[in-house]
Parts: structure tokens; sequence; C-alpha cells
């Protein structure tokens, strides 16, 4: 099987027969089936003879053939089983690594160690829309030593990641990422490039990460925890959601905010980074 041609539908479709495979709702697996697509997927990567990648979910393995040709070494995480068949057809290279399990449980700061020493890590993925968030946070959370992500996910979801404040996309997660991570979103994605063709389309979204947070907190759980709580009750006051959702007494909500130079009845969907980062500060010396 010509592997230049893996991204066909008509291969695809013949592979998976072949296999008996069955595309699981659950998992939401839609695979790739536009070369234009995948390759600048793996361009917005920037990828070399010094990278390494993680691919999360390879699927059929169409971008991780892409990837294989780009990158000094691939480790693809795949949950599905029923696809070993599949990738023992689809996916003969040396330089790849695939680990059956899920992603959400693997130790990933372990398995980068172990695997990818001496190479500019990078995590390439088409996330399944279901668990996009799960697995950014994860990824953020856990402060993997990477130096880029570039996956593919819903295109509303990569416009809250990009959004700016003010904006009814802007939310929590929003904050999370642009606190470790510059973005972009690289490219917009038709659904009509996938098997099967799911009803949104997509979009691809790029987060160059930073090597040291945009800001500096004295407690960083703590301010997470007040964006949380200011994005819980997205109608409330920043007085009022705060005080409320993180039981702390509203005149310590309330000095911390006149501390901070910011109106307790504003909105924490108005309010950046830096702000919340000010608000956090203030709410943690009181604390003391």
């Amino acid at each position: 099987m010509d592997d230049k041609k893996l991204y066909s539908p008509k291969v695809m479709k013949y592979i998976l027969d072949k296999y008996g495979f069955k595309f699981s709702k659950s998992l939401g697996q839609n695979f790739l089936i536009d070369g234009n697509i995948i390759n600048k997927i793996a361009e917005t990567a920037e990828l070399d003879e010094n990278s390494g990648v993680l691919e999360i979910g390879p699927g059929f393995g169409t971008l991780t053939q892409i990837l294989c040709g780009k990158a000094k070494k691939v480790v693809a995480v795949e949950v599905d089983k029923s696809l070993i068949e599949v990738h023992k057809e689809t996916l003969n290279f040396d330089n790849l690594k695939i680990i059956y399990d899920d992603f959400m449980k693997v130790d990933v700061n372990k398995l980068i160690e172990e695997e990818f020493k001496g190479l500019d890590v990078k995590i390439v993925a088409n996330l399944p829309y279901y668990i996009t968030t799960p697995i950014i946070m994860k990824i953020l959370e856990e402060g993997y030593n990477v130096s880029k992500i570039v996956v593919m996910v819903q295109k509303e979801v990569a416009q809250r990641l990009n959004s700016k404040p003010g904006s009814k996309e802007y939310g929590a997660i929003t904050l999370a990422v642009q606190y470790r991570a510059d973005t972009n979103i690289a490219i917009i994605v038709p659904n009509t490039v996938f098997m099967p063709r799911p009803k949104v389309d997509s979009a691809v979204i790029e987060f160059n990460i930073l090597n040291a947070p945009k800001i500096k907190v004295n407690d960083e759980k703590l301010m997470f925890d007040i964006i949380k709580a200011s994005f819980g009750q997205r109608r409330k006051t920043l007085l009022n959601g705060l005080s409320n959702n993180l039981k702390i007494p509203k005149e310590t909500v309330k000095t911390a905010l006149e501390n901070s130079n910011i109106d307790p009845g504003i909105r924490g969907e108005n309010l950046g980074l830096e702000e919340f980062g000010k608000i956090s500060d203030e709410i943690s010396k009181i604390l003391e």
C-alpha cells in the first residue's frame, strides 16, 4: 500500500474494513483525510532532526506518518486497542513508538524524560472533541518540558482558548492557557476533511510555551481558584462571585479588590491575567 495515499478515503476505508474496525462515537474518532491540512499541521509544529513529537490519539495514522517523516522521534499514545492491527499495516516507521493507553492516565513527565533525551519536544494532536479541555488542562497543569503544542480542536474551543477579556468566549481555561503560553489560531479546518464527518468545523491552535509563566504570583493555586470562582457564576459581580464561591468573607474580598484598584462591581470576564494576579496576591497577604 502506497503510504503517500494513506489519507485517501478509499485507502482508509479499505484498510479499516480489512481489520473490521468500527468508528467509536464515545472516543470521538474523526480521522483526517486531507493531505494539505495534515501537512499544514506538521508545518505549524516546525519540526526538524532535533524534534521529538508526542502525539495524542494517532487514530488511523495519517498525521503520524507525516510527523515521522519530519521529526527525529515520535511517540504516539492511543487509547483504542482495536487499532493495533491497523497500525501494523499503516505505521511502519523506525522512529515511531506507539503506547496503547489512556493519555489522561499516563505519567507524561516520565515518558518525556525516558523517550526524548536531548530533543526539543512538541505535542501535536488531532484531539477528540469530548476530552479536549481535560487534555489541555492536564498538559498545562503538569507543566511538561515541551516548547510547543499544536492541536486540532473544535473551532469554538480554539476561539475560547485564543479569546480576549470581555468577549463571550473568554473563560477560565483562556487564562490558564495565557498564563503559560502565547496562542495563535493557525488554520480553520472545515468538517469536510474528516471521516466520519463531524457536525462542526475545527481549528488548529498553536501554543508557544513560555520559559516562565507570564506573571509571577505568590500562590498559583489560589490565583486559579479565584479565576475559576469568578467565572463560576458569570452574571455575578466579582465581589459576590468570589465571596460566594471561595467561602472567603466579603470584607476580605472587598479589601483585596480595593487594594488592587479593581471595582468590586466588575465581572470576572472583564479582567485580564495581571489583574487576577494582583487580586490573588492581595487575598494571599490578608489570609496569611
